[in-house]
């Protein structure tokens, strides 16, 4: 088997890839796959549906994650890659059952999915 690119960051970058190599060859070894996933977090119902609202209405996704996440606000609600295991319960099987989607045009958990930490509104923006 032929060596995986020992240059690093070199290959088909695209972008985002940055530091994606190595990421990929530690959970490769776990045996699980991966989402870049993004969130709105709000510990009540009634305003998790008025975030869900303003979605349903247009607004960028990450613009309403800033307004009424109560988590990683200011990155827009990004969470970043997260692996298989490393989310709780029903929010790692909404994550993974999404497809993949934009800011511009999401495809979110609706209604939002209900955890220990409150109500997460969930979409997907790339797999691995």
């Amino acid at each position: 088997m032929p060596p995986k690119g020992k240059g690093g960051k070199g290959g088909k970058g695209g972008g985002a890839s940055g530091s994606g190599d190595t990421e990929k060859k530690e959970k490769a070894q776990k045996g699980g796959t991966a989402v870049k996933v993004r969130h709105i977090l709000c510990e009540k119902h009634s305003k998790c549906m008025e975030a869900m609202e303003k979605v349903k209405s247009g607004v960028r996704f990450s613009e309403v994650a800033s307004q009424y996440s109560e988590d990683k606000a200011r990155q827009g609600g990004d969470l970043g890659w997260m692996t298989r295991g490393s989310m709780v319960g029903p929010f790692q099987e909404a994550a993974f059952a999404l497809p993949v989607s934009s800011m511009d045009k999401p495809v979110y958990t609706d209604p939002p999915v209900k955890t220990k930490f409150g109500y997460h509104i969930i979409m997907v923006e790339g797999k691995k």
